[in-house]
Protein backbone atom coordinates (compact mmCIF):
# COMPACT_ATOMS: atom_id res chain seq x y z
CA UNK A 1 0.00 0.00 0.00
CA UNK A 2 1.48 3.30 -1.10
CA UNK A 3 0.01 6.31 0.73
CA UNK A 4 0.41 9.42 -1.43
CA UNK A 5 -0.95 12.12 0.90
CA UNK A 6 -4.10 13.78 2.19
CA UNK A 7 -6.41 13.92 -0.81
CA UNK A 8 -9.12 15.97 0.94
CA UNK A 9 -10.98 16.46 4.19
CA UNK A 10 -14.77 16.41 4.45
CA UNK A 11 -16.55 18.44 7.10
CA UNK A 12 -20.10 17.66 8.12
CA UNK A 13 -21.73 21.02 8.79
CA UNK A 14 -25.16 22.39 9.57
CA UNK A 15 -25.18 24.72 6.55
CA UNK A 16 -22.71 24.01 3.75
CA UNK A 17 -23.35 27.30 1.97
CA UNK A 18 -22.79 29.35 5.11
CA UNK A 19 -19.60 27.46 5.97
CA UNK A 20 -18.36 27.90 2.40
CA UNK A 21 -19.03 31.63 2.51
CA UNK A 22 -16.73 32.02 5.52
CA UNK A 23 -13.92 29.92 4.05
CA UNK A 24 -14.15 31.75 0.72
CA UNK A 25 -14.35 35.32 2.02
CA UNK A 26 -11.97 34.97 4.97
CA UNK A 27 -9.50 32.27 3.89
CA UNK A 28 -9.46 32.70 0.13
CA UNK A 29 -10.85 29.31 -0.88
CA UNK A 30 -12.86 28.95 -4.09
CA UNK A 31 -16.00 26.86 -4.59
CA UNK A 32 -15.02 24.55 -7.44
CA UNK A 33 -17.71 21.85 -7.37
CA UNK A 34 -20.98 20.68 -5.92
CA UNK A 35 -23.21 17.66 -5.58
CA UNK A 36 -26.57 16.68 -4.17
CA UNK A 37 -29.71 14.68 -4.87
CA UNK A 38 -29.58 15.65 -8.54
CA UNK A 39 -26.15 14.01 -8.87
CA UNK A 40 -27.06 10.87 -6.95
CA UNK A 41 -26.03 12.01 -3.46
CA UNK A 42 -29.31 11.25 -1.75
CA UNK A 43 -30.17 13.29 1.31
CA UNK A 44 -27.19 15.64 1.24
CA UNK A 45 -25.74 18.77 -0.29
CA UNK A 46 -21.96 18.99 -0.77
CA UNK A 47 -19.65 21.78 -1.91
CA UNK A 48 -16.03 21.33 -3.01
CA UNK A 49 -13.56 24.08 -2.05
CA UNK A 50 -9.97 24.37 -3.23
CA UNK A 51 -6.86 26.44 -2.59
CA UNK A 52 -3.36 25.35 -3.57
CA UNK A 53 -3.23 21.59 -3.02
CA UNK A 54 -5.96 21.75 -0.36
CA UNK A 55 -9.37 20.23 -1.07
CA UNK A 56 -12.24 20.62 1.41
CA UNK A 57 -15.70 19.12 1.02
CA UNK A 58 -18.53 20.65 3.06
CA UNK A 59 -21.54 18.36 3.44
CA UNK A 60 -24.91 19.06 5.03
CA UNK A 61 -27.57 16.44 5.59
CA UNK A 62 -30.96 17.22 4.08
CA UNK A 63 -32.85 14.50 5.94
CA UNK A 64 -32.91 13.45 9.58
CA UNK A 65 -31.33 10.02 9.09
CA UNK A 66 -28.36 11.14 6.99
CA UNK A 67 -24.96 10.53 8.68
CA UNK A 68 -24.06 14.22 8.36
CA UNK A 69 -27.24 15.22 10.21
CA UNK A 70 -26.49 12.84 13.06
CA UNK A 71 -22.82 13.89 13.19
CA UNK A 72 -23.71 17.58 13.50
CA UNK A 73 -26.34 16.82 16.13
CA UNK A 74 -23.80 15.01 18.26
CA UNK A 75 -20.56 16.90 17.59
CA UNK A 76 -21.43 20.16 15.87
CA UNK A 77 -19.59 21.09 12.68
CA UNK A 78 -16.38 19.11 12.28
CA UNK A 79 -14.11 16.90 10.23
CA UNK A 80 -15.89 13.61 9.57
CA UNK A 81 -13.82 12.16 6.72
CA UNK A 82 -10.09 12.32 6.04
CA UNK A 83 -9.42 11.35 2.44
CA UNK A 84 -6.11 9.55 1.84
CA UNK A 85 -4.65 9.25 -1.63
CA UNK A 86 -3.33 5.81 -2.60
CA UNK A 87 -2.11 4.31 -5.85
CA UNK A 88 -4.41 1.26 -5.71
CA UNK A 89 -7.66 1.45 -3.70
CA UNK A 90 -8.60 -2.22 -4.09
CA UNK A 91 -5.20 -3.33 -2.80
CA UNK A 92 -5.19 -0.78 0.04
CA UNK A 93 -8.74 -1.72 1.06
CA UNK A 94 -7.84 -5.43 1.18
CA UNK A 95 -4.69 -4.75 3.16
CA UNK A 96 -6.32 -2.42 5.68
CA UNK A 97 -9.38 -4.59 6.36
CA UNK A 98 -7.10 -7.62 6.59
CA UNK A 99 -5.13 -5.84 9.32
CA UNK A 100 -8.20 -4.96 11.33
CA UNK A 101 -9.77 -1.82 9.87
CA UNK A 102 -13.55 -2.01 9.63
CA UNK A 103 -15.07 -1.69 6.18
CA UNK A 104 -17.37 1.32 5.79
CA UNK A 105 -17.86 1.00 2.02
CA UNK A 106 -16.27 -1.29 -0.56
CA UNK A 107 -14.35 0.07 -3.57
CA UNK A 108 -16.48 1.83 -6.18
CA UNK A 109 -15.61 3.70 -9.31
CA UNK A 110 -16.61 7.12 -10.60
CA UNK A 111 -16.02 7.83 -14.29
CA UNK A 112 -16.55 11.14 -16.04
CA UNK A 113 -19.34 11.21 -18.62
CA UNK A 114 -16.59 12.42 -20.90
CA UNK A 115 -14.42 9.54 -19.79
CA UNK A 116 -11.58 10.38 -22.14
CA UNK A 117 -10.13 13.85 -22.13
CA UNK A 118 -10.20 15.44 -25.57
CA UNK A 119 -6.88 17.09 -24.76
CA UNK A 120 -4.88 14.17 -23.44
CA UNK A 121 -6.82 11.03 -24.32
CA UNK A 122 -6.60 10.02 -20.67
CA UNK A 123 -9.51 8.44 -18.83
CA UNK A 124 -10.92 10.61 -16.04
CA UNK A 125 -11.58 7.99 -13.36
CA UNK A 126 -11.70 8.01 -9.56
CA UNK A 127 -11.89 4.93 -7.33
CA UNK A 128 -12.82 5.24 -3.64
CA UNK A 129 -13.46 3.03 -0.63
CA UNK A 130 -13.94 3.84 3.05
CA UNK A 131 -12.59 2.26 6.22
CA UNK A 132 -12.74 3.07 9.90
CA UNK A 133 -10.50 5.70 11.46
CA UNK A 134 -11.11 6.82 15.04
CA UNK A 135 -14.36 7.59 16.83
CA UNK A 136 -16.85 8.86 14.21
CA UNK A 137 -14.14 9.84 11.70
CA UNK A 138 -13.63 7.60 8.69
CA UNK A 139 -10.93 7.39 6.03
CA UNK A 140 -11.79 7.59 2.36
CA UNK A 141 -9.18 5.90 0.19
CA UNK A 142 -8.87 7.71 -3.14
CA UNK A 143 -7.24 6.57 -6.38
CA UNK A 144 -7.21 9.11 -9.22
CA UNK A 145 -6.58 8.65 -12.93
CA UNK A 146 -6.44 11.42 -15.51
CA UNK A 147 -4.83 14.78 -15.92
CA UNK A 148 -7.83 16.95 -15.03
CA UNK A 149 -8.71 17.50 -11.39
CA UNK A 150 -12.02 15.71 -11.34
CA UNK A 151 -13.26 15.03 -7.82
CA UNK A 152 -16.03 12.41 -7.86
CA UNK A 153 -17.36 12.44 -11.43
CA UNK A 154 -21.12 12.06 -11.46
CA UNK A 155 -21.42 12.73 -7.71
CA UNK A 156 -19.51 15.92 -6.90
CA UNK A 157 -18.96 17.58 -10.24
CA UNK A 158 -16.24 20.18 -10.77
CA UNK A 159 -18.00 23.36 -11.88
CA UNK A 160 -15.12 25.83 -11.81
CA UNK A 161 -11.45 25.54 -12.78
CA UNK A 162 -8.81 25.32 -10.09
CA UNK A 163 -8.14 28.71 -8.50
CA UNK A 164 -5.06 30.53 -9.70
CA UNK A 165 -2.17 30.41 -7.26
CA UNK A 166 -1.57 34.15 -7.57
CA UNK A 167 -2.51 35.86 -4.32
CA UNK A 168 -3.35 32.58 -2.56
CA UNK A 169 -1.59 32.14 0.75
CA UNK A 170 -2.41 28.56 1.80
CA UNK A 171 -0.67 25.71 0.06
CA UNK A 172 -1.22 22.32 1.68
CA UNK A 173 -2.43 20.41 4.75
CA UNK A 174 0.64 20.12 6.97
CA UNK A 175 -0.89 17.94 9.68
CA UNK A 176 -4.12 17.13 11.49
CA UNK A 177 -4.37 17.27 15.29
CA UNK A 178 -6.68 14.78 16.98
CA UNK A 179 -7.87 14.80 20.61
CA UNK A 180 -8.67 11.48 22.27
CA UNK A 181 -9.92 10.74 25.80
CA UNK A 182 -7.47 9.78 28.53
CA UNK A 183 -6.31 6.23 27.88
CA UNK A 184 -6.98 6.49 24.15
CA UNK A 185 -3.59 7.74 23.01
CA UNK A 186 -1.75 4.42 22.92
CA UNK A 187 -4.51 2.42 21.19
CA UNK A 188 -5.14 5.15 18.60
CA UNK A 189 -1.46 5.53 17.77
CA UNK A 190 -1.13 1.74 17.67
CA UNK A 191 -4.02 1.49 15.22
CA UNK A 192 -2.29 3.77 12.71
CA UNK A 193 1.04 2.02 13.19
CA UNK A 194 -0.28 -1.55 13.02
CA UNK A 195 -3.06 -1.10 10.45
CA UNK A 196 -1.97 1.80 8.24
CA UNK A 197 1.77 1.25 8.52
CA UNK A 198 2.46 4.72 9.92
CA UNK A 199 5.63 5.38 11.89
CA UNK A 200 5.76 7.04 15.33
CA UNK A 201 8.04 10.05 14.83
CA UNK A 202 7.64 12.14 17.99
CA UNK A 203 6.16 11.95 21.46
CA UNK A 204 6.25 14.08 24.58
CA UNK A 205 4.53 14.90 27.84
CA UNK A 206 3.83 18.55 28.64
CA UNK A 207 2.78 19.84 32.05
CA UNK A 208 2.28 23.54 32.64
CA UNK A 209 0.05 25.51 34.95
CA UNK A 210 -1.25 22.39 36.65
CA UNK A 211 -2.48 20.97 33.34
CA UNK A 212 -0.91 18.03 31.56
CA UNK A 213 -1.17 16.27 28.23
CA UNK A 214 0.51 13.44 26.39
CA UNK A 215 1.03 13.49 22.64
CA UNK A 216 2.28 11.14 19.94
CA UNK A 217 2.83 11.97 16.28
CA UNK A 218 2.39 9.26 13.64
CA UNK A 219 3.26 9.70 9.98
CA UNK A 220 2.86 7.75 6.77
CA UNK A 221 6.04 6.29 5.20
CA UNK A 222 5.70 8.89 2.41
CA UNK A 223 5.77 11.61 5.14
CA UNK A 224 2.77 13.26 3.45
CA UNK A 225 0.13 12.28 6.05
CA UNK A 226 0.80 13.33 9.64
CA UNK A 227 -1.50 12.97 12.64
CA UNK A 228 -0.74 14.62 15.98
CA UNK A 229 -2.59 12.66 18.68
CA UNK A 230 -3.25 14.28 22.06
CA UNK A 231 -4.80 13.05 25.31
CA UNK A 232 -5.29 14.87 28.63
CA UNK A 233 -3.61 13.73 31.84
CA UNK A 234 -6.49 12.94 34.24
CA UNK A 235 -4.14 13.39 37.22
CA UNK A 236 -3.87 17.10 36.43
CA UNK A 237 -6.29 19.98 36.35
CA UNK A 238 -8.74 19.91 33.42
CA UNK A 239 -7.75 22.11 30.50
CA UNK A 240 -8.41 22.82 26.84
CA UNK A 241 -8.17 19.15 25.76
CA UNK A 242 -10.80 18.20 28.34
CA UNK A 243 -12.97 21.07 27.11
CA UNK A 244 -12.72 19.89 23.53
CA UNK A 245 -13.66 16.32 24.44
CA UNK A 246 -16.66 17.53 26.46
CA UNK A 247 -17.94 20.03 23.89
CA UNK A 248 -17.27 17.74 20.94
CA UNK A 249 -18.76 14.74 22.77
CA UNK A 250 -15.73 12.53 22.31
CA UNK A 251 -12.62 12.16 20.20
CA UNK A 252 -12.27 14.25 17.09
CA UNK A 253 -10.17 16.57 14.96
CA UNK A 254 -9.15 19.54 17.10
CA UNK A 255 -7.40 21.49 14.37
CA UNK A 256 -6.19 21.32 10.79
CA UNK A 257 -2.82 22.94 10.03
CA UNK A 258 -2.52 24.67 6.66
CA UNK A 259 1.01 25.11 5.36
CA UNK A 260 2.13 28.39 3.81
CA UNK A 261 5.36 29.61 2.23
CA UNK A 262 5.15 33.07 3.86
CA UNK A 263 3.35 33.23 7.19
CA UNK A 264 3.76 36.99 7.61
CA UNK A 265 2.05 37.60 4.26
CA UNK A 266 -0.57 34.94 5.01
CA UNK A 267 -1.54 36.26 8.45
CA UNK A 268 -1.75 39.83 7.19
CA UNK A 269 -3.98 38.80 4.31
CA UNK A 270 -6.22 36.58 6.42
CA UNK A 271 -6.50 39.21 9.14
CA UNK A 272 -7.49 41.82 6.56
CA UNK A 273 -10.30 39.48 5.48
CA UNK A 274 -11.71 38.98 8.96
CA UNK A 275 -9.89 35.92 10.33
CA UNK A 276 -9.49 36.22 14.11
CA UNK A 277 -6.36 34.72 15.65
CA UNK A 278 -5.63 33.74 19.22
CA UNK A 279 -3.84 36.52 21.06
CA UNK A 280 -0.20 36.29 22.14
CA UNK A 281 0.93 37.99 25.36
CA UNK A 282 3.45 40.80 24.60
CA UNK A 283 5.88 39.28 27.09
CA UNK A 284 6.26 36.23 24.84
CA UNK A 285 8.41 38.30 22.47
CA UNK A 286 10.65 39.75 25.18
CA UNK A 287 12.56 36.48 25.46
CA UNK A 288 11.92 35.02 22.00
CA UNK A 289 15.38 35.55 20.50
CA UNK A 290 17.03 34.30 23.70
CA UNK A 291 14.93 31.15 23.47
CA UNK A 292 15.16 30.31 19.75
CA UNK A 293 18.18 32.29 18.54
CA UNK A 294 18.33 34.39 15.37
CA UNK A 295 14.84 34.82 13.93
CA UNK A 296 14.08 34.05 10.29
CA UNK A 297 11.49 36.87 10.21
CA UNK A 298 11.58 40.43 11.61
CA UNK A 299 10.67 40.49 15.31
CA UNK A 300 8.44 43.54 14.86
CA UNK A 301 6.40 41.68 12.22
CA UNK A 302 6.04 38.63 14.44
CA UNK A 303 5.07 40.74 17.46
CA UNK A 304 2.57 42.83 15.50
CA UNK A 305 0.85 39.79 14.05
CA UNK A 306 1.11 37.45 17.05
CA UNK A 307 3.07 34.77 15.18
CA UNK A 308 4.79 32.15 17.36
CA UNK A 309 8.26 30.75 16.71
CA UNK A 310 9.91 27.53 17.81
CA UNK A 311 13.15 25.79 16.88
CA UNK A 312 14.20 22.16 16.70
CA UNK A 313 17.34 20.40 15.47
CA UNK A 314 16.41 21.03 11.85
CA UNK A 315 15.30 24.65 11.79
CA UNK A 316 12.57 27.09 12.74
CA UNK A 317 8.81 26.73 12.74
CA UNK A 318 6.46 29.71 12.61
CA UNK A 319 2.83 29.19 13.56
CA UNK A 320 -0.38 30.86 14.64
CA UNK A 321 -3.82 29.54 15.59
CA UNK A 322 -7.22 30.92 14.69
CA UNK A 323 -10.08 31.29 17.07
CA UNK A 324 -12.65 28.54 16.59
CA UNK A 325 -15.37 29.55 14.17
CA UNK A 326 -17.85 27.11 15.68
CA UNK A 327 -20.43 27.71 18.40
CA UNK A 328 -19.05 24.83 20.47
CA UNK A 329 -15.53 26.34 20.32
CA UNK A 330 -14.11 23.04 19.07
CA UNK A 331 -12.49 22.90 15.61
CA UNK A 332 -9.98 25.64 14.81
CA UNK A 333 -7.21 26.11 12.23
CA UNK A 334 -3.46 26.58 12.34
CA UNK A 335 -1.31 28.45 9.85
CA UNK A 336 2.23 27.08 9.76
CA UNK A 337 5.45 27.81 7.91
CA UNK A 338 8.33 25.37 8.17
CA UNK A 339 11.81 26.71 7.71
CA UNK A 340 13.48 23.34 8.12
CA UNK A 341 11.72 22.36 11.37
CA UNK A 342 10.16 18.91 11.54
CA UNK A 343 8.38 19.14 14.92
CA UNK A 344 5.21 20.96 15.96
CA UNK A 345 6.02 23.91 18.19
CA UNK A 346 5.75 22.28 21.60
CA UNK A 347 8.23 24.81 23.01
CA UNK A 348 5.57 27.48 22.58
CA UNK A 349 3.24 25.91 25.14
CA UNK A 350 5.46 26.62 28.13
CA UNK A 351 6.74 29.94 26.70
CA UNK A 352 3.20 31.23 26.20
CA UNK A 353 2.15 30.19 29.69
CA UNK A 354 5.17 31.86 31.32
CA UNK A 355 4.69 35.01 29.25
CA UNK A 356 1.04 35.20 30.25
CA UNK A 357 1.94 34.76 33.93
CA UNK A 358 4.57 37.49 33.70
CA UNK A 359 2.06 39.82 32.05
CA UNK A 360 -0.51 39.20 34.78
CA UNK A 361 2.04 39.70 37.58
CA UNK A 362 3.47 42.84 36.03
CA UNK A 363 6.99 41.38 35.67
CA UNK A 364 9.07 40.47 32.67
CA UNK A 365 10.15 36.89 32.11
CA UNK A 366 13.90 36.35 32.00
Amino acid sequence: MNILGIDHIELYVGDAKQAAFYLVTAFGFKVCGQGGPETGLAGQRSLLLRQGEIQIVLTSGLVADHPATEYVRRHGDGVAVIGIGVDDVADAYRELTGRGAESVSAPREYVSTESVSMESGTEQRVVVAEVSGFSDVTHRLVERHGTHREFLPGAIEVTEPDPHSDGKVLRTIDHIAICVPAGGLGPTAGYYVDVFGFKPIFEEYVEVGGQGMDSKVVQSPSQHVTFTLIEPDPRCLPGQIDNFLAWHAGAGVQHVAFGTDDIVKAVRSLGDHGVRFLGTPPGYYDTLEARVGHLDAPLDDLRGLGVLVDRDHWGQLLQIFTESMHVRRTLFLEIIERRGALTFGSGNIKALYEAKNSELSGTTAT
